[in-house]
């Protein structure tokens, strides 16, 4: 079995985090959990000193608050695993669908595999635009790159370590997303697409991705299909 590196970015989750954590070690796929916290203001610290004494866990802090992308980068540089899984602290995606997610490593057909929101897996119907915004940046990416992705700003990546060697990483914020996704298509690397579950939350129940990360993020797509 390949080794498994979960990097889990961590902004102000005090009422989220020991769930995730447990959920994600009630898989026994992980190698190792990376738990960045990027400038957490609420009772996320603490909650990170007490979960990083336990095996197999390792927190990591940025002093000030840098952006998601940011942390997903910081977890990258730390990870010692042979596949790194990007998962959200926010409950949004279910740790339950690893198996599904490695498996189109394991078997040699992926370099890459993203979790689809829209192959038709259960899901909480809300925030209409989100979705149309979704499902308008996801486009773009195909029309820029010739693919057929269904859902490039999915939170659920997973990907070999050497996918990411010597790529250059910029984004802090969630850029992030169409970055590494510009980047993986210009390189043309093995990307798998794979149903899975989302019960997204709300803003009122703390949902940070704002209108203006979509313009970011078109912008983003845009200069990436022609600079490195």
């Amino acid at each position: 079995m390949l080794k498994l590196s979960v990097i889990i970015p961590v902004y102000n989750e005090e009422n989220t985090l020991q769930e995730i954590v447990r959920r994600v070690q009630a898989t026994g796929l992980a190698h190792e959990i990376l738990l960045v916290d990027d400038g957490s203001t609420d009772g996320t610290p603490q909650i990170l000193s007490d979960l990083e004494q336990q095996a197999g866990i390792r927190a990591l802090r940025h002093e000030h608050n840098k952006g998601k992308g940011a942390a997903v980068r910081t977890g990258i540089e730390a990870a010692e695993g042979e596949v790194l899984l990007i998962q959200d602290a926010d409950l949004e995606y279910d740790p339950r669908e690893y198996p599904n997610l490695l498996r189109p490593i394991e078997e040699g057909i992926a370099d890459v595999v993203y979790g689809s929101r829209f192959l038709g897996g259960g899901r909480r119907p809300i925030l209409f635009w989100n979705m149309v915004a979704n499902k308008l940046l996801t486009l773009v990416t195909n029309i820029l790159y010739n693919n057929i992705l269904t859902d490039m700003e999915t939170g659920y990546k997973v990907f070999k370590r050497e996918v990411v060697a010597g790529m250059p990483l910029n984004s802090k914020r969630f850029d992030f997303e169409p970055e590494f996704t510009a980047k993986l298509l210009k390189r043309k690397v093995r990307i798998y697409e794979l149903p899975i579950s989302f019960n997204p939350r709300d803003y009122g129940e703390g949902k940070k991705i704002k209108a203006k990360d979509g313009l970011i993020a078109l912008w983003t797509l845009i200069k990436y299909r022609f600079v490195d």
